[in-house]
């Protein structure tokens, strides 16, 4: 189930662009949905069907804690009776199908083994410059998981809007601090900035030993330094908070 407050026009489109179509999707009062995807035809692990709402809530704008695998959605035909949803006459507003379809979504199995990633126990956060991150878990994610991710980082801290030319290597450094707090494992954290970061491997002489260096510094706090030189005396305060770079190569 996501969760979708305030959902955008093409929401459910993007959706189904990347192989998450829902199989029925619900208005439960004006600009706000709910989309059921079906990842499987038998039951899931609870913590890995949990996982697997977080990522498509992140993904796709959804309620973060909306995400449980013990989540209930709304039942079409019946009235939403959260007094914040009704109308301006004072009355509860029908709940609605929108749209009902059969069928596992096209990119369940590769969703599914980001999120029994996830789901799994993290290792230890013991780094160092030359990590290859034997014990950190499988890599496989999605391109498309990868960059739903990262842009959803980006549309959360404003990237493009506060900082018109930014290093990159700060913001993938932010990500990977982002994600290592909410337990992703090492690797995955890795093969996300590989997949989704803007240009890369940019400049960078030797992309994999910058990866790695990025997601062992992520791990420990830095002195913050500007994103970018126009914004070097700017007050601001980020999500994660704290920056940091490695950057061998171009911004």
């Amino acid at each position: 189930l996501v969760d979708l407050d305030h959902a955008r026009p093409a929401t459910i489109a993007t959706m189904r662009a990347h192989g998450h179509d829902p199989c029925v999707v619900l208005q439960t009062s004006p600009a706000h949905l709910q989309a059921w995807i079906r990842l499987s035809t038998s039951p899931l692990e609870p913590l890995v069907a949990s996982a697997a709402g977080k990522l498509l809530a992140a993904a796709y704008g959804g309620d973060p804690a909306s995400t449980d695998w013990r989540h209930l959605g709304r039942l079409a035909g019946f009235t939403n009776q959260k007094p914040a949803r009704r109308t301006s006459g004072g009355h509860a507003p029908w709940v609605k199908v929108v749209s009902a379809q059969t069928g596992v979504a096209p990119q369940a199995e590769a969703l599914l083994q980001s999120a029994r990633a996830m789901a799994s126990p993290p290792p230890a956060l013991t780094f160092h410059t030359t990590a290859t991150f034997p014990d950190s878990g499988p890599a496989t994610i999605t391109a498309s998981v990868a960059a739903e991710l990262y842009q959803a980082c980006m549309a959360r801290w404003h990237i493009r809007q506060r900082f018109p030319q930014p290093d990159w290597s700060i913001v993938d450094c932010w990500v990977a601090r982002h994600l290592l707090r909410r337990r992703w494992p090492p690797a995955q954290v890795l093969e996300i900035l590989r997949l989704a970061s803007p240009q890369f491997p940019r400049r960078h002489g030797d992309p994999d030993d910058y990866l790695r260096r990025t997601v062992a510094r992520a791990a420990f706090p830095f002195p913050p330094r500007p994103v970018c030189a126009d914004h070097a005396s700017a007050s601001i305060r980020l999500d994660p908070p704290s920056t940091c770079s490695n950057s061998t190569g171009g911004r």
